[in-house]
């Protein structure tokens, strides 16, 4: 994460810091220093309060005067803790909403506007629970990228430092075996009736979700099904720009699984029919990424053959069936169903398509 805030206060923070927390004396002192010794590197300085080094060998950004006019240098954990919060919320939101908007736009069949569960103003309220969401996640999600940035992680910067051959190659199967065992393990026990009504159901609101329903979590939901991305780089090496990437994927995987094209027709990866069969029937498909916890620990249900064909996808019959079961679980895991669904969303699909 060090990469990235130090992209972010290059390009806006420290100015922005430089204009709400100005230190005046430093600034004098840069302008004189510049003025003396015009050929003097940033690096040489030793009048500077502060040196910076590049968080990593292939991204080399020069601080600007800004950086030195601040009375929160970079370094400064309260200027690191404010500034990763605002990353990870604002900029989260802003990546959580291109990913969703994009695929909505591009993938999502929008004739899930038909479903009968489809609910009323469903996307508003996806968007809405995320917006609710996202700021609480957040504050949670902060003193892990702080730890990192102040270097108690095992992130590495060069390929050349990894810990024995290949492992520049075998992180991202590592990454996605642990955090895959251990998202299975965080969903299923949310599915336990003491905390299921309470923590987990908000997101089971969408029963035909949209893309947008991707971060639409109760806050605390969200955060302890992220809590293994975040331990991994505790416990494992991670390449920096690895990190970065996966956690891009991520992102994009979460949204992936909601989108409602069932394109992977597979035993082992557990893509957006696998995680349907989840929101439609409730206590199957746990897993993240595959299907192998699922299979393992007796929740797997092999997705409909008929999602898989675009004549019986939305069929009447395939929704029937779907109805059926889904209200008789329903009644099971949470009593009476409180959701609202609207006649409406016939309308809304003739204007959409």
């Amino acid at each position: 994460m060090d990469v990235v805030l130090e992209v972010f206060d290059t390009f806006l923070f420290d100015r922005l810091y430089a204009k709400l927390l100005p230190a005046s004396s430093l600034a004098s002192s840069y302008h004189s220093l510049k003025h003396e010794a015009a050929s003097t590197t940033f690096s040489s300085m030793r009048e500077m309060p502060t040196v910076y080094h590049a968080a990593s060998q292939f991204l080399q950004l020069a601080p600007s005067q800004w950086a030195y006019m601040s009375a929160w240098p970079r370094d400064n954990i309260y200027r690191q803790t404010l500034t990763l919060y605002l990353i990870t919320w604002i900029f989260g939101f802003v990546i959580y909403f291109v990913c969703a908007s994009l695929s909505y736009l591009f993938i999502f069949d929008h004739a899930t506007f038909s479903h009968p569960k489809y609910l009323k103003n469903q996307v508003r309220l996806e968007i809405r629970q995320t917006l609710i969401s996202l700021p609480v996640m957040a504050i949670f999600t902060v003193p892990f990228f702080v730890a990192e940035v102040r270097g108690y992680g095992k992130l590495y910067d060069s390929p050349s430092e990894e810990p024995f051959f290949l492992y520049n190659y075998l992180q991202f199967p590592l990454f996605i075996a642990f955090t895959d065992f251990c998202v299975y393990w965080i969903h299923r026990g949310l599915h336990h009736p003491s905390l299921y009504k309470t923590l987990h159901k908000p997101h089971h609101k969408w029963i035909m979700p949209t893309p947008f329903a991707s971060h639409a979590f109760h806050p605390l939901d969200g955060y302890v099904q992220s809590v293994p991305y975040h331990i991994f780089p505790f416990f494992f090496p991670l390449q920096k720009f690895a990190y970065i990437a996966l956690f891009t994927f991520i992102n994009v995987w979460t949204v992936f699984i909601h989108d409602g094209e069932y394109v992977a027709n597979s035993p082992i990866i557990n893509g957006a029919a696998c995680h349907t069969m989840h929101h439609l029937y409730f206590n199957y498909n746990y897993g993240q990424f595959t299907t192998v916890w699922d299979r393992l620990g007796g929740s797997y249900r092999k997705p409909n053959e008929e999602l898989f064909r675009r004549e019986t996808k939305m069929g009447k019959q395939e929704w029937e069936r779907q109805v059926k079961e889904m209200e008789t679980v329903v009644q099971q895991v949470e009593g009476d169903d409180d959701r609202s669904y609207g006649d409406e969303v016939r309308r809304i699909q003739k204007k959409v398509m």
